[in-house]
């Protein structure tokens, strides 16, 4: 579906949706945010075990966080189910990232109408990876996986990580990705270097998108459906830059060739950071609407900011008959491969 076509989109018919174990309804009444986050105990400890400063590391402190409040600013946003993540600092202690599934699978089964999560792989090991990835689908009830940007300095599209992505293909799993800070960065008297959120969030999703791009994993595991947060994050701008370098550098014998268009069709992408005015569009020069689906990164965004952005978004996607795609009928494509 090209640009014109979808902005002649009318008369989108009721659709139902099944997530889980969750009672069946119409998908215009579901609308699903794919990207928000829980700040649970067993976080907060493995934090304090692993000695991780969440605050030194990302220059911003962990927002608080309770159900009662997420499911308040669900109720004021009119988002009838979310599913939650771990936040970031990654963790990639295997003992902590299972305490932290087991409570979101705890939480979700309370809720199972409202929540539901994707679990925290310990990347960049790959054993526990792939033990948790059957434990969190088996017994937990996990919709899909998150992944870090980096893990230790290890990117996405790392060969090393290759045993776990043929797992998770072989799942046909959801994996949504999530930034990471990169090891090293210019921290002294340089504002993106001390305020992870304001640059090195979308700079690092954006460096490891790249490096699955260049290193073929879309091709290689065709049945994960990849979920890109925050607008794309500077791919938009990427993508030319990225395809007539990797062009170069294939004629230079430096890389395999690949096919960025082709690669890039396969991703899905989240709304959450700031979708209007620009965000949006810019988005929609390297995918087409079908494979866009809500986010609002709650809880790091205060909740009354998140209701105005979300009414200037809901006006233009009403304005153009896609609300129903954007938050619901492209999530209910998403959740049906992972449903358990």
């Amino acid at each position: 579906m090209n640009r014109r076509e979808f902005l002649k989109l009318s008369g989108i018919g009721l659709l139902t949706m099944v997530i889980g174990d969750y009672k069946t309804v119409k998908a215009e009444t579901k609308k699903v945010d794919f990207h928000s986050h829980a700040i649970l105990p067993s976080y907060i400890n493995g934090l304090k075990k692993l000695k991780i400063d969440a605050v030194a590391e990302e220059g911003f402190p962990l927002p608080k966080w309770s159900v009662e409040n997420h499911l308040q600013f669900m109720s004021d946003a009119e988002i009838n189910f979310s599913i939650l993540s771990m936040p970031t600092p990654h963790i990639s202690n295997f003992e902590v990232a299972r305490e932290i599934n087991e409570e979101f699978s705890a939480i979700c089964k309370k809720y199972p109408d409202k929540f539901g999560f994707v679990a925290t792989l310990p990347f960049p090991d790959v054993e526990g990876s792939i033990t948790e990835i059957d434990y969190a689908i088996k017994k937990l009830g996990a919709l899909g996986f998150k992944v870090a940007s980096n893990s230790e300095g290890v990117y996405l599209g790392d060969e090393r990580l290759d045993p776990i992505f043929a797992e998770l293909n072989r799942q046909k799993a959801l994996v949504i990705m999530h930034p990471s800070p990169a090891r090293q960065l210019p921290r002294e008297n340089v504002i993106t270097g001390r305020v992870m959120a304001l640059y090195e969030y979308p700079a690092d999703t954006t460096r490891a998108v790249l490096n699955m791009l260049a290193n073929g994993t879309l091709e290689k595991y065709p049945d994960i459906k990849f979920v890109v947060p925050h607008c794309g994050s500077f791919l938009p701008y990427m993508k030319q830059r990225a395809g007539a370098m990797f062009q170069m550098l294939s004629s230079m014998k430096m890389m395999e060739p690949v096919n960025i268009e082709d690669s890039i069709k396969r991703l899905h992408f989240d709304l959450a950071g700031d979708p209007m005015p620009d965000s949006l569009e810019m988005l929609l020069k390297i995918t087409d609407i079908d494979h866009i689906v809500y986010g609002s990164d709650y809880p790091y965004v205060p909740a009354p900011i998140l209701l105005k952005k979300k009414i200037a978004l809901d006006e233009n996607l009403n304005r153009q008959q896609l609300t129903s795609k954007i938050y619901s009928i492209n999530a209910k494509k998403l959740l049906n491969g992972v449903i358990r």
